[in-house]
């Protein structure tokens, strides 16, 4: 039996469920917060000993040569294998938990399909592509395979983010921050939306306008859809392809963007750029927080091989061809004037204003 809510946040079908994951929670922050602080500036004392003993050019920083280093300190060595560890653990009771109550909860996610006071679209032919049926982040059937994706993602996510959005406030204060555009704002475009966490702040936001949920993962967005319904919020979520909407040109006033690109393999993402600039109106917004470009600000070593091991050992296997790709440039060849987003509290996210002219 469903044991409710904390807030809007979902709760684990037991108590022992909600525990041993608040557990994981805890060990997550020890090695986020305080383990991998712990050997970064060490590490890159011994990267720069290295390059200067080494000859290496002082003006480059190689990531084979970075992950050799950190390698060799135990403490890296015991970071990574607690990091895959608890996101493996997280997930599993997650799932677990949720799917004891799999059958009421597929059931309600069916019944809200029909309910306002927004919509659901989704064409029952559309073809996932198969580069998006990856188990990101380890999630047990990615976000596009498993009917109960939604609700183990929105769970899990909030173990992810250490317990500090389990009332969606890192959403909330991303989605307080869209850029407004000049002139009219009628409709707005969240891509790569997921459980509609940010879509849902958009619309409240901005009350009088038409707000889109735009995502590949009908689980995800059945989730969304049936959160937005229970919260009377007006939102149409959409399956659909970022690179591909079937939007009409110049149709949105702004479009909204959360740590999408590096879950896109490199070729894609200049289409899904190509893509806004089409639907966008002059003068339309593309607002984008996201995943650090390497190019654009040369990175630490230690945030690279921190990245390089997110990538292949937490399932993120587009992000190291993100990271080290010219984003601003493939922004710029489809035409937006780009400017600096404004500063949010996490200092990871590079954030980007782009503007059609």
């Amino acid at each position: 039996m469903s044991r409710g809510n904390l807030g809007i946040l979902p709760r684990p079908s037991t108590l022992a469920d909600e525990s041993y994951l608040q557990y994981v929670q805890s060990f997550r922050k020890l090695l986020i917060q305080d383990m991998f602080p712990a050997f970064a500036d060490p590490g890159t004392e011994k990267y720069q000993e290295w390059k200067s003993e080494s000859g290496a050019d002082e003006n480059t920083d190689n990531l084979d040569d970075i992950k050799s280093v950190f390698r060799e300190m135990p403490l890296a060595r015991v970071w990574q294998r607690g990091v895959r560890s608890q996101q493996e653990m997280m997930w599993r009771r997650t799932r677990q938990s949720f799917v004891r109550d799999g059958e009421k909860l597929y059931q309600d996610l069916e019944e809200a399909e029909a309910r306002g006071p927004g919509k659901l679209l989704y064409n029952p032919e559309f073809v996932t592509p198969n580069y998006a049926r990856q188990e990101i982040h380890l999630q047990p059937g990615g976000y596009t395979d498993d009917p109960l994706g939604g609700i183990v993602f929105h769970y899990g996510t909030n173990v992810f983010y250490e317990g500090y959005n389990d009332q969606d406030e890192h959403h909330t204060e991303l989605a307080d921050l869209l850029a407004k555009p000049e002139g009219k704002l009628e409709k707005i475009l969240d891509i790569g939306c997921s459980i509609g966490q940010a879509s849902m702040v958009l619309k409240r936001n901005n009350p009088e306008a038409d707000v889109i949920g735009l995502d590949v993962a009908l689980p995800l967005l059945r989730y969304a859809h049936k959160c937005a319904s229970e919260r009377g919020v007006d939102v149409t979520f959409q399956q659909g392809l970022a690179e591909e909407t079937g939007y009409e040109a110049d149709s949105f006033d702004a479009v909204f963007s959360y740590i999408l690109f590096h879950e896109l393999p490199i070729d894609i993402i200049p289409r899904v750029v190509n893509e806004m600039h089409r639907i966008l109106r002059p003068g339309g917004t593309f607002t984008i927080f996201e995943f650090p470009n390497n190019y654009a600000v040369q990175l630490p070593p230690a945030q690279r091989f921190l990245i390089d091991y997110d990538s292949k050992n937490n399932c993120e296997p587009y992000s190291i061809d993100f990271v080290e790709s010219n984003f601003l440039g493939m922004l710029r060849d489809a035409g937006f004037e780009l400017e600096d987003g404004p500063t949010t509290s996490n200092p990871f996210l590079q954030s980007i204003i782009a503007t059609k002219p």
